[in-house]
């Protein structure tokens, strides 16, 4: 890592301390300690603090955008709001680059006072070059293609209609490989292509990311899927790191889930998530 990058790294763990501190503040705490920014991952990190807070959604994604805006590597990032005691979802936002890409939810309601700790994830440097040589590549080559149609030299008309008239119009259709569709948890049924679960009379409705993330767990139920995993198979892949977060997908599953107790997501330590459907 250069330098330079290394600096830009020192500087953002400070910046990440300011927004505990100011947090702190607004909960009306002048007293306690921020406890140490930990790095999870590499772009990953979690602001703990000595004791319980409240905060107001509002002043935290202010607090937020504000300091963060001082960071020249922190253009999109996801925060969550973790309860210490399970690691569930308090509440989280998304911030990008790009505004209109921003999700911010449920502000105006002011959290209860617990021991909560804040974990940042920033979308990697390298996810910026990719798309920035994709969009790069695809502008050269719509450039290829335009100047082909236009300085290419034009056909006679009676040689285009020959050759128009001898192509054989192909009306076959494409075909799909079967795959997977229906799934049964616990008294649940779950139907991937149609995105919905089923339990008795009533159904319940899932979006494209929830549908994925669910038949991950579908697929290998009661063991363990470690986040790396998740993350890689449902956004990495796309190239998209930020924008969405993987709890807050879970935190709904779960809520999902409810009609059926025998069916729920379990928190595995350390690790990651686990489908666990007990008999």
């Amino acid at each position: 890592m250069a330098g330079s990058d290394n600096f830009d790294f020192a500087r953002r763990e400070i910046l990440l301390r300011q927004i505990g501190h100011e947090t702190l503040l607004q909960s009306g705490d002048s007293v306690s300690r921020v406890l140490p920014v930990k790095k999870i991952t590499k772009d990953e990190y979690q602001i703990s603090f000595e004791d319980a807070l409240t905060f107001q959604p509002d002043s935290l994604v202010h607090t937020t955008k504000r300091v963060l805006a001082n960071d020249p590597l922190a253009s999109d990032y996801v925060v969550n709001i973790l309860n210490c005691d399970d690691s569930s979802v308090a509440y989280g936002y998304a911030i990008s680059g790009n505004k209109k890409d921003d999700i911010i939810a449920c502000l105006g309601r002011k959290q209860p006072k617990a021991c909560y700790y804040i974990s940042i994830r920033f979308q990697p440097a390298e996810t910026y070059t990719a798309k920035n040589g994709y969009l790069l590549g695809s502008l050269l080559a719509l450039l290829a293609v335009m100047g082909y149609i236009f300085l290419r030299p034009a056909k006679p008309q009676s040689v285009l209609s020959q050759n128009y008239s001898a192509i054989p119009e192909d009306h076959s259709t494409g075909s799909q490989n079967p795959s997977t569709s229906m799934f049964t948890l616990g008294s649940m049924s779950f139907d991937t292509e149609a995105r919905k679960l089923m339990i008795h009379e009533t159904t319940i409705d899932l979006t494209k990311t929830e549908t994925r993330v669910l038949r991950i767990f579908a697929l290998t139920p009661n063991e363990a899927i470690e986040r790396s995993r998740l993350q890689k198979e449902i956004w990495e892949d796309e190239g998209v790191i930020v924008g969405r977060s993987l709890d807050m997908f879970i935190s709904k599953l779960r809520k999902k889930l409810e009609p059926d107790p025998t069916v729920k997501i379990a928190v595995i330590r350390g690790k990651g998530y686990k489908l666990e459907i007990s008999s």
